[in-house]
C-alpha cells in the first residue's frame, strides 16, 4: 500500500513560496508543488492565472463568510476538493469544461455532510 504513495516525486511535496498580490496587498502563500500544479490546472480551465484564481477564491470567500483564515490551508483543501469532485464524477474530468460553466448546486447535491458548510447555499449561477 505504502508504495503508492512513497513513490511520488519528491519534488511534489518540496514547498514553495509565491508572493501574490491581493488588492495592492502584497503577501505570502507557502503550498507544496502539487497544490500549486492543481491551482494552475483549476485557473487554466477558466482562462485565469494562479494569481488570478487566488485573488477569485479570496474575495469569494470574503463576500461568502466575511473573513478569509488560514488560507493556505484553504488552498490546499480546495484543490484536494477539486480531485476528489472529479473523483465522484461531480466536475468532469475533460479540462476544456471551465468550471465557471457548472452548476454549482448540481456539483454540491447529496455531498457528504463533512464536505459542505452548514448553512451556506451554493450563489445561483
Amino acid at each position: 500500500m505504502c508504495e503508492i504513495f512513497i513513490r511520488a516525486n519528491p519534488q511534489s511535496y518540496d514547498s514553495r513560496t509565491r508572493s501574490v498580490r491581493l488588492h495592492g496587498v502584497v503577501t505570502s502563500i507557502r503550498l507544496e508543488n502539487l497544490f500549486w500544479e492543481v491551482l494552475a490546472e483549476i485557473g487554466e480551465r477558466d482562462g485565469l492565472g494562479v494569481t488570478q484564481l487566488i485573488e477569485k477564491l479570496y474575495d469569494e470567500l470574503v463576500a461568502a463568510r466575511g473573513e478569509v483564515g488560514n488560507f493556505a490551508s484553504f488552498l490546499r483543501v480546495s484543490a484536494l476538493r477539486y480531485l476528489a469532485l472529479q473523483l465522484h464524477e461531480r466536475i468532469p474530468s475533460d479540462l476544456s469544461v471551465p468550471i465557471r460553466s457548472l452548476d454549482a448546486r448540481q456539483v454540491l447535491d447529496r455531498l457528504p455532510e463533512s464536505w459542505a458548510t452548514p448553512g451556506l447555499r451554493p450563489r445561483p449561477h
